[in-house]
């Protein structure tokens, strides 16, 4: 965990920023050398997987009508 006064990381705020997305390491801001925030990376497991499978199936056939007849529907009761 990395510590860093405040007025540092107000001249430095992008960059750092890019740093804990890079390094997935949190850093801690400190006024007067006592802890006031903390910048920690973003868990993004749960991000990833939405829209994994997008564009990646497709349909073939009639997906309205039924699968079965009303014939054959009535032999399976």
């Amino acid at each position: 965990m990395k510590t860093m006064p405040a007025g540092m990381f107000k001249t430095n705020c992008l960059a750092v920023m890019d740093e804990v997305k890079a390094k997935r390491e949190t850093v801690v801001i400190t006024k007067h050398g006592q802890p006031v925030a903390m910048l920690v990376p973003v868990k993004t497991a749960v991000d990833d997987i939405f829209g994994f499978f997008s564009n990646r199936g497709r349909i073939t056939g009639d997906v309205v009508s039924p699968a079965l007849s009303p014939e054959e529907w009535g032999e399976l009761r």
